[in-house]
């Protein structure tokens, strides 16, 4: 396979590794095809094939991935970010394409700690007068 490039992306707890080559346009991931890895899901699938729809890749590269951590969503949204990233590396030019977009940055929003004290992050307990 000539021509494979990596790339990592992130999201919430979940990280999803991404080898991209020139194909057909064949996504696999976690050794599913990308409709039974996400099932039902189809917002999700629209998700993932984002970048590929915006650069006009898709039927021009084979994505080969696995994610690990996190649920459905985080892990569609790392793999979004990890296609972004492979495609720049096949081709710089699409970055112009994708930035705007946003597909380049990373979502840096985490589910905020529970403090002590708190039965939450931020919900505190119920108050009671009498």
């Amino acid at each position: 396979m000539a021509n494979k490039i990596y790339a990592t992306g992130r999201r919430k707890a979940s990280i999803a590794k991404v080898w991209l080559t020139p194909g057909s346009g064949k996504i696999t991931v976690n050794g599913l095809s990308l409709d039974a890895w996400l099932g039902g899901l189809e917002a999700k699938k629209l998700r993932v094939k984002q970048p590929l729809v915006i650069s006009k890749q898709d039927g021009s590269v084979d994505i080969i991935a696995s994610t690990v951590g996190g649920g459905f969503g985080g892990q569609a949204d790392a793999l979004r970010h990890g296609i972004s990233r492979a495609l720049v590396a096949f081709d710089p030019a699409i970055k112009a394409i994708l930035k705007p977009e946003g597909m380049m940055t990373r979502d840096a929003r985490v589910v905020e700690r529970k403090k002590p004290g708190k039965r939450k992050a931020r919900r505190s307990r119920q108050f009671s007068k009498r």
